[in-house]
């Protein structure tokens, strides 16, 4: 069996399960998330706690088991703790403010970026300079700091872009004459 698979997933004391069939509901105090288990694998609600197991002993069906268990892992400590991105705006004349469910970003483009946030991702700017996404769902706010990334990345020479904030540019030398 998986290794991953083989570690039970701890439920703290804030967290709620609905387990019906293969439909699986969290819930907690940042909001609900939902995941539909795949039928190769079983899963069993045991003192506090959650294993996972597959259903035969197809070498699928183990990796199933262990990415299940992975998923809901992740799901148990998205709505009892979250999990935040840091992005950091290099460049000058490069902004970002955000208001509501918009985040707006000035990336010396011919114009400004108005990128909408998806339901259930929150934007900060404690600086023009820095965006601190938050979020219960990690697969969500990977989708979301990876599409303000795309608008402009950083670029290799001056290091100039948006990255994140545990990313190493890796920069190259000017032409020589």
């Amino acid at each position: 069996m998986s290794r991953i698979a083989s570690a039970p997933v701890e439920l703290p004391s804030a967290v709620k399960i609905d387990l019906k069939g293969q439909d699986l509901k969290v819930s907690g105090k940042n909001g609900n998330l939902s995941l539909v288990l795949h039928e190769q694998v079983n899963v069993q609600q045991e003192d506090g706690a959650l294993k996972f197991a597959a259903k035969d002993e197809s070498k699928e069906a183990k990796a199933l088991a262990g990415t299940m268990r992975a998923l809901v892992n992740n799901m148990v400590t998205g709505v009892d703790k979250g999990f935040e991105k840091k992005l950091i705006l290099n460049g000058v004349g490069y902004r970002a403010k955000a208001s509501g469910k918009t985040l707006n970003l000035s990336l010396g483009l011919s114009h400004p970026i108005d990128y909408a946030l998806p339901e259930g991702v929150k934007a900060e700017t404690p600086s023009q300079t820095e965006i601190v996404l938050t979020s219960a769902d990690k697969q969500l706010l990977g989708q979301v700091a990876s599409e303000v990334r795309a608008f402009r990345p950083p670029e290799p020479y001056k290091g100039k872009g948006v990255r994140y904030a545990d990313e190493y540019v890796r920069r190259k030398e000017a032409k020589k004459k």
